[in-house]
């Protein structure tokens, strides 16, 4: 079986280009929030720089399930994904790339009544927001999946939904970006930012200053590091999550699909890409004290779900939390965040595979990979501009949601930088939230 190596993104070249001296905006963090934001940036006429520590999509923008997904949405981010899959569908087209963008549909699966019941609980939202969201029954289930008959007690479907190809439209969509103008610069750590009378004047990278207006930090597992050094908070932790993708395989599904404990995605390779769902884990370092007490509810309700490790090889739970634009940054030192998947998570979804899908199991596990996903004590992201950093805009701790969210979230920052009116209520975004007296409101798990 293969462990992915990075660049684990299939990126058809590199960006090591030379910085340009001044832009509009600089984007720091290369994933799909960084390059989707820059490419909208780029159609309203905007002059960007995306820099990047390591790869474009080198860490959970690839690495992710491909789920393109309205269903089981926080109520607040549902409207921002709808418009991010109606972008999707025509995405492809626009910028001239295939991005393995499909809508094959999403399936909950029930494996009892009680299953049932919590899934019909979404059912309000989505009527709300006319999805074409429905209950199935069993016999229903039984003839979309082949080969699991009697698996299931019934599911919660959304036909609408979509997939995509992470390893491949994050890439595609930079080049895309590039086309329309945007500087895409790789292994080229933003240090820190650059002031003048408490304004935001550029940036500092590991090759050079260039000066800006404003800046994205969309810097994923990164960001609450990035934002220390500036003097900001962000309560922001970050968890391992384990996948693996089958050899080409007989056609079961050509959707999405979830159940307790096991999660399939059809792949444009004919492959399948499995994951648990109620298997990741945390390794605790100084920021795990440091948020306790915000992240307490999450972690009383993902107990069952989230186990917590020692050790680990983050070297940003280690490093120094100041530097200045002179000094190496502990981006620098990791460029990419590559850990493998866990053995006991690989040995779980070779069981249940076995156990619920037998003619997906004899295809057999060919790759594993893990990534880290940053978190946020609810669950939703931070789409909102820094305090007490004027020209800083924050579009991070989207906990494991982003992939499909970020052609839409996308806009909506690029709108947000240009006070253009955004389309949508961004209060549950807002970061004050964790530091007003807000209790904290978990989204979806």
């Amino acid at each position: 079986m293969q462990e992915r190596t990075i660049p684990s993104a299939k990126s058809e070249r590199r960006y090591l280009g030379p910085l340009p001296n001044a832009v509009d905006v600089v984007v720091i963090g290369a994933g799909v929030i960084g390059i989707t934001t820059a490419y909208h940036l780029a159609k309203a006429g905007q002059r960007v720089l995306v820099c990047e520590k390591g790869v474009v999509a080198g860490e959970q923008s690839s690495r992710n399930w491909g789920w393109i997904r309205q269903q089981g949405r926080d109520a607040a981010e549902l409207p921002i994904m709808m418009e991010s899959i109606r972008i999707w569908e025509g995405l492809g087209q626009e910028t001239g790339e295939d991005l393995g963008f499909s809508r094959q549909g999403c399936l909950y699966l029930a494996k009892d009544e009680a299953e049932m019941a919590d899934y019909s609980t979404w059912m309000e939202t989505a009527k709300q927001h006319q999805l074409d969201t429905r209950l199935i029954g069993r016999a229903e289930v039984d003839r979309m999946i082949e080969g699991a008959e009697g698996q299931w007690a019934g599911a919660l479907w959304t036909p609408g939904d979509g997939r995509g190809e992470p390893t491949l439209a994050v890439p595609r969509l930079a080049a895309a970006a590039e086309r329309l103008g945007v500087v895409v610069r790789e292994d080229c750590a933003v240090r820190t930012l650059d002031r003048s009378g408490g304004k935001l004047t550029g940036v500092v990278t590991e090759a050079g200053a260039v000066a800006c207006d404003q800046v994205v930090l969309a810097g994923g597992a990164w960001s609450s590091t990035f934002l220390r050094n500036q003097g900001v908070k962000l309560p922001q932790l970050t968890v391992r999550s384990s996948v693996g993708r089958t050899r080409p395989g007989p056609d079961i599904y050509a959707g999405n699909a979830g159940a307790k404990g096991l999660s399939f995605r059809k792949r444009a390779d004919g492959g399948y890409t499995i994951a648990l769902g109620d298997y990741s884990e945390h390794y605790i370092g100084p920021e795990s004290f440091r948020e306790f007490r915000r992240f307490l509810p999450l972690l009383k309700a993902s107990a069952k779900e989230v186990k917590l490790r020692f050790g680990g090889t983050l070297e940003r739970f280690t490093s120094k939390t100041r530097w200045d634009g002179e000094e190496v940054s502990p981006f620098e030192r990791t460029r990419v965040l590559d850990p493998v998947a866990a053995p006991e998570a690989v040995s779980r979804m070779r069981k249940r595979l076995a156990e619920r899908l037998p003619m997906l199991a004899k295809a057999g596990l060919v790759e594993t990979w893990a990534g880290m996903i940053d978190v946020m004590p609810d669950v939703v992201p931070v789409i909102d501009r820094a305090p007490g950093l004027e020209g800083l805009v924050i579009a991070t701790g989207f906990s494991g949601h982003g992939f499909g969210i970020g052609p839409g979230a996308g806009r909506v920052v690029a709108d947000l930088l240009q006070n253009k009116p955004v389309g949508h209520d961004l209060s549950r975004f807002r970061y004050a939230r964790f530091y007003d007296g807000s209790p904290i409101d978990i989204g979806p798990l």
